[in-house]
């Protein structure tokens, strides 16, 4: 059992390149979570938001990296190439303690539940974040517009692009859209360092308050599980995707470096009158501003695919189960219906604050932190090492991410509620 090597057995009908998945993992990450980083640093100041996105960020490389070793061993033990989050979970659960075994299938079922919400969330908010963008362009330049009018276009354009079934399709989408993010970040900076205030004029330590809201926002920023796994099973070198210099740690140092430089940046700049984005902080009347903020809403628009592959290919796999006679033309239907359904929740929900930080609170806590540690609990329940010391560091895991699961959610849902309804 033990010889037996899953990356070997495993077959990719179109595989990824090292580079490949590299510039696909950065693109699923900077995005629309980027920009909403100033607003996390006004929530929690300078040196709070600096520590905040080391820890999140330390975080997700732990949990992603327990979870895909987890996945490996599963497959090892069972003797397959792949094994997908749902099946992992449900196999830990055979494994484990006897308590554990009859709610498995349960078990399974709710990865596939939260992770098809979080990446259907995500797409939520690229659709809003496109039609935001686009409103201030449109409206500088001829006439008002309502932004819900504006959400059901953006939805509508989205279904060509979203068509495309296989990830390798959309490599060179994914590097065009990481090139026009990257400038657009870029250009950015030219507007946050012209006129900077005094760094004492901003809050160093946060609001204890609004710790959980911000760290939903920043949570929604650095994670995309289920894209990370998407992208790590079909590289033709998955080896390459782990470890100190694998390409999640790498993409992730890179990122986290990032993230923490704009974020100061935009707050330090804009303070408490720091925006949802940061597009919407840089002014609306210099042409630059515009080129800037329509490259970066098509930045988003070539991301939306992307993200909405994970929550399309968890529905796809459940439906092939039942013998389908025509898959993809059912797939090009679900793929239709996810859209439409997104751009009918921004239509509902357009505001971009709340939004980003429910999303990342109510799904990367669990996905990332709770359920990996459950994971690793079954399959190695025999064997916690000495002092039972791997016991002990899952269970305090899974109480911190279950503090961030209930808070964050339910802050979030709070300001929803009161951006809304009152």
């Amino acid at each position: 059992m033990a010889d037996y090597d899953p990356y070997a057995s495993r077959e990719v009908e179109v595989p990824l390149t090292v580079w490949d998945a590299f510039f696909s993992l950065v693109k699923c990450v900077i995005g629309t979570g980027i920009l909403a980083m100033p607003l996390a640093f006004k929530f929690t100041g300078v040196l709070g938001g600096s520590v905040l996105t080391v820890l999140s960020m330390f975080v997700l490389i732990y949990g992603m990296e327990l979870l895909i070793m987890c996945m490996v061993e599963s497959c090892r033990r069972k003797k397959v190439p792949y094994m997908t989050f749902h099946e992992t979970m449900e196999f830990a659960f055979e494994e484990g303690p006897k308590c554990c075994r009859w709610f498995s299938k349960a078990a399974g079922y709710s990865v596939d539940i939260i992770l098809g919400l979080s990446h259907y969330g995500v797409n939520v908010v690229y659709i809003v974040f496109v039609a935001v963008n686009l409103k201030q362009f449109i409206e500088e330049y001829f006439a008002k517009i309502d932004l819900r009018i504006l959400i059901a276009i953006v939805g509508i354009c989205c279904i060509p692009l979203f068509l495309l079934r296989h990830l390798k399709y959309l490599v060179p989408s994914n590097i065009l859209a990481t090139c026009l993010i990257l400038l657009g970040i870029l250009a950015i900076f030219w507007y946050l360092f012209r006129g900077l205030p005094s760094i004492s004029e901003r809050n160093m330590f946060p609001d204890l308050i609004k710790i959980p809201f911000a760290l939903g926002i920043v949570l929604f920023s650095i994670s995309s599980v289920g894209v990370m796994l998407a992208i790590e099973s079909k590289m033709a070198e998955p080896k390459k995707y782990l470890g100190w210099l694998g390409v999640l740690s790498v993409a992730a140092i890179l990122i986290c470096i990032l993230y923490i430089f704009f974020g100061l940046i935009g707050y330090w700049r804009y303070g408490d009158a720091t925006e949802a984005t940061i597009t919407l902080n840089i002014p609306v009347e210099e042409i630059l501003a515009q080129i800037i903020k329509l490259g970066i809403a098509v930045a988003i628009f070539l991301t939306y695919p992307l993200s909405g592959y994970v929550t399309v290919n968890i529905i796809m796999d459940h439906l092939k189960k039942r013998d389908l006679k025509n898959p993809h033309m059912v797939e090009y239907i679900v793929r239709i219906c996810f859209v439409l359904l997104t751009t009918l929740n921004g239509i509902a929900f357009p505001n971009l604050g709340p939004l980003l930080s429910l999303v990342g609170a109510f799904s990367i806590s669990v996905l990332n932190l709770i359920f990996p540690c459950f994971i690793e609990l079954c399959l190695y329940h025999d064997s916690y090492g000495k002092f039972l010391w791997k016991l002990w560091k899952n269970i305090l895991i899974i109480i911190f991410g279950s503090i961030i699961f209930f808070y964050g959610s339910y802050t979030a849902f709070v300001e929803m509620i009161e951006e809304y309804f009152t």
